[in-house]
């Protein structure tokens, strides 16, 4: 039996057990940094294979080391996974498992149990299909030409990210992996598909908060008053220029204000202040540092011209997602043989963005697509109440996970050949 159907096999004979597996995570979602439940269930998962998984790196994170090419068949390829310094070469794959503040209306009868919080985001698919290619790893560890690493980590969803949190709190200290793979479900993207794009691929992104500071007074006497609601309405229209006049019209950026909330007004009292919040989000680091120095310059600049006072915090996030081309055309080359060519496809841009960012900036890797939609169903978004998981997208999902793992292991071999 060839190693695609031989994953294949394992990948079909636990699939209901990896359903299982993401049905009670559903049931049971926990908010970034609060994930302990999470984390024990993972590293039980992992124990049974087995691994001897780390856990609270960056508070509610886990790590395991599977240690491929034991058997004395191996002998010969194991000693050609050594590196120069003597270091087996290690693939590293990585999930994210928290979840949302969100309020499920699914109905399903694996709905979450914990109210108020839900996994809209298909964390649960990626965590449990990543369990899923780590079982399978375990069972083919004499035919892997080198080392997996499983990283399973929290609080993608919250800053400062739970992949800068890991690495900080010492996840790479040990073992630096030559190349790193996630992938992220796609709602627009039909079960059974799988996409990704080389280079730029998701966008940076940095939340803003102003404050913006009037005058308040009677709402019948505004010429006694600095109004801060007018002034951040000018500030608003004014921030607009930053994209349509100020960014290339080849650099895709998104400036938008999400939230206004006017401290203590009411219909007939003009408040003292103004609170907003938003994003910026754009691909080149140089034009992110221009565009933070013009946001506050027109914010400031109008609010003054005003009469009023605007302080602007801009709390600095995730870099953009930039592909390996080599690792990405790798991560494609390798979904054409497992799926078929017809199932696989080049992505376009995203303005969406991942703090998978911050593990690119010290390793080669690829971010990619799996399809969860189930057709002839009505469309359900990320990060909605509605969202559903066509539940075969993760037999597909931990199977291809765990053969890219190990064709990128032979294709380092072979670079060394």
């Amino acid at each position: 039996m060839n190693l695609i159907d031989e994953i294949k096999r394992l990948a079909h004979a636990q699939r209901d057990e990896v359903i299982e597996w993401r049905r009670w995570m559903h049931r049971h979602p926990e908010l970034s940094q609060e994930e302990y439940g999470t984390m024990e269930f993972v590293a039980e998962r992992l124990r049974s294979f087995g691994l001897e998984p780390r856990t609270g790196i960056g508070r509610t994170g886990c790590m395991a080391m599977l240690e491929g090419g034991e058997s004395k068949s191996q002998k010969v390829k194991e000693s050609k996974s050594q590196k120069a310094g003597g270091r087996r070469y290690t693939v590293a794959l990585r999930a994210d498992y928290d979840a949302l503040p969100i309020t499920e209306c699914t109905g399903l009868p694996f709905a979450s149990e914990n109210p108020g919080v839900m996994h809209a985001c298909g964390h649960d698919m990626h965590t449990c299909s990543l369990l899923g290619a780590a079982k399978i790893l375990c069972q083919l560890r004499d035919r892997l030409a080198g080392d997996v690493m499983f990283i399973f980590e929290p609080s993608e969803e919250k800053y400062p990210g739970g992949a800068r949190m890991m690495m900080e709190d010492g996840l790479f200290d040990e073992v630096l992996p030559d190349e790193i793979y996630a992938f992220h479900c796609l709602p627009e993207m039909d079960c059974g598909r799988v996409g990704m794009r080389k280079g730029r691929y998701m966008a940076s992104t940095d939340e803003l908060y102003w404050t913006v500071k009037g005058r308040g007074g009677h709402g019948a006497t505004p010429h006694l008053s600095v109004d801060p609601i007018v002034v951040a309405s000018h500030i608003v229209i004014a921030l607009q220029q930053v994209v349509s006049r100020n960014a290339a019209p080849m650099m895709p950026t998104v400036l938008t204000v999400g939230k206004i909330q006017e401290q203590g007004g009411r219909t007939n009292i003009i408040p003292d202040t103004v609170k907003m919040e938003g994003i910026i989000r754009t691909f080149d680091p140089e034009w992110r540092l221009e565009a933070h120095e013009r946001i506050r310059r027109i914010s400031t600049g109008v609010a003054e011209a005003m009469g009023a006072e605007c302080d602007l915090f801009i709390d600095y996030g995730y870099p953009a997602v930039i592909n390996d081309e080599a690792c990405t055309q790798q991560v494609h080359d390798n979904a054409c043989a497992y799926l078929g060519e017809e199932n696989v496809e080049w992505l376009d841009l995203r303005m969406t963005s991942e703090d998978f960012s911050f593990y690119q900036q010290r390793i080669p890797s690829c971010y990619f697509r799996i399809g969860i939609h189930e057709p002839g169903t009505p469309f359900s978004n990320l990060h909605r109440a509605n969202l559903i998981v066509d539940e075969r997208s993760l037999e597909l999902a931990n199977g291809l996970i765990a053969y890219n793992a190990m064709m990128a292991l032979e294709k380092r071999i072979k670079n060394e050949e």
